[in-house]
């Protein structure tokens, strides 16, 4: 496969694997296990001696294929699929760590992901710092003798805030750091974390790359070296892998990803200019507007937007649940990154274990709305909207 190729050439093409029969599409290897000629070629299997697969746990053809055209697409050396997107993130924070060692973490995660750096990891031995990651003079301030991981999200859920990968990236390679970004809400067409200097890249493939509601999944992407001295071993012996069924439907959601986001993310800037104007909406946070608190950052290390829209009504939570259930088009979700607008209250769902003064922290308020944008027609999502505000008390 030509190193050449475009976004959604590779997305197409890359990392295919054709049997005997030449089928078109992607086979299915819906197998446990696999059969070897000779008791000496298991052997030398086993023993890393030969190429080729071993159990479904460890990998499997149609895995494979998932994993290499993810890294034709992120410029990584080498990846693992996993069950989940979480399962995704687990990994890439638990396998490198020990008991004593300390993670530093911008506040602003996802629920699930903050709980496992909070609650999970401590469990284990290992500490954890949660900052406001906007400020890099905060990262700096966090770090302790024990600093191993660095752990973001950017853009943020679901207040959309932008870190500065580079910089964090820099502040850990001084101290020998991992810098590991959850990179979901960019996708990896519109930011490229190894490049900016991170060292592991995590995403609930569930997301954009299916993008179409159908299975979970997620993958860890880095260089051979670094999967191969911690995530390998832990991914064989914990068992986080991928359905092979789930692989081979994000390959086929993978081929349409770059017509897919386009569409997603033209409608959303489209909706967070719309929604600006209105006047029951206290405020709009979109990575394609100007007036981001992070547009000098958001310029130099993504290349387009977002297809989610945080934005805060003024009535609070009455006025949210209103609106969400006077929309027609738009579903009330919790997931995002599908070809379906989903909306959702992320106070009362994706950020409800978090306390009031978390949650404020994060600039999370009763009013606050997180809006992932489908491929419908925008027209038809703008009057979706206006109708739906129309029932909005003032």
């Amino acid at each position: 496969m030509s190193k050449t190729w475009r976004p959604a050439t590779q997305l197409v093409h890359g990392g295919t694997l054709r049997s005997q029969y030449g089928e078109t599409s992607e086979a299915i290897y819906l197998t446990q296990g696999f059969v070897y000629e000779t008791s000496e070629a298991a052997e030398a299997r086993f023993k890393g001696e030969t190429e080729g697969f071993i159990y479904a746990r460890y990998g499997s053809p149609t895995n494979d294929m998932f994993e290499k055209r993810m890294c034709m697409l992120e410029g990584a050396e080498d990846a693992r699929a996993t069950a989940s997107g979480m399962a995704a993130v687990t990994a890439a924070i638990l396998c490198q760590l020990k008991s004593g060692d300390h993670i530093v973490a911008a506040r602003a995660l996802f629920g699930s992901c903050r709980w496992v750096v909070e609650t999970l990891a401590p469990k284990y031995g290992i500490d954890c710092t949660l900052i406001d990651g906007r400020d890099l003079a905060n990262w700096e301030k966090a770090i302790t003798p024990k600093t191993k991981v660095f752990f973001l999200e950017s853009p943020t859920n679901p207040t959309l805030e932008v870190i500065d990968i580079a910089g964090v990236a820099k502040l850990a390679n001084q101290i020998g750091a991992k810098v590991v970004v959850d990179n979901v809400f960019a996708t990896p067409l519109f930011q490229k974390p190894l490049e900016l200097g991170a060292h592991i890249v995590v995403y609930s493939a569930t997301k954009h790359i299916d993008g179409q509601g159908r299975c979970l999944g997620g993958v860890v992407l880095s260089d051979k070296e670094w999967i191969d001295e911690n995530l390998h071993d832990y991914f064989r012996h914990t068992g986080p892998a991928m359905s092979p069924f789930n692989a081979w439907t994000l390959l086929k959601g993978i081929e349409t990803l770059p017509l897919r986001v386009r569409q997603q993310t033209e409608n959303a800037a489209k909706i967070a200019d719309f929604l600006a104007e209105q006047g029951k909406v206290a405020k709009v946070i979109y990575p394609g507007r100007k007036d981001h608190p992070q547009a000098d950052i958001i310029a130099k290390q993504m290349t387009g937007g977002s297809t989610l829209v945080a934005f805060e009504l003024k009535g609070g939570k009455d006025a949210a649940f209103a609106l969400q259930n006077a929309l027609e088009i738009i579903k009330i979700s919790n997931n995002l990154g599908d070809s379906k607008s989903l909306i959702t209250h992320p106070a009362t769902t994706t950020h409800k274990n978090l306390t009031d003064e978390a949650r404020a922290e994060l600039g999370i308020s009763p009013g606050t709305v997180r809006l992932s944008v489908g491929i419908e027609d925008t027209d038809d999502l703008i009057e979706d909207f206006a109708k739906a505000l129309a029932k909005v008390s003032a």
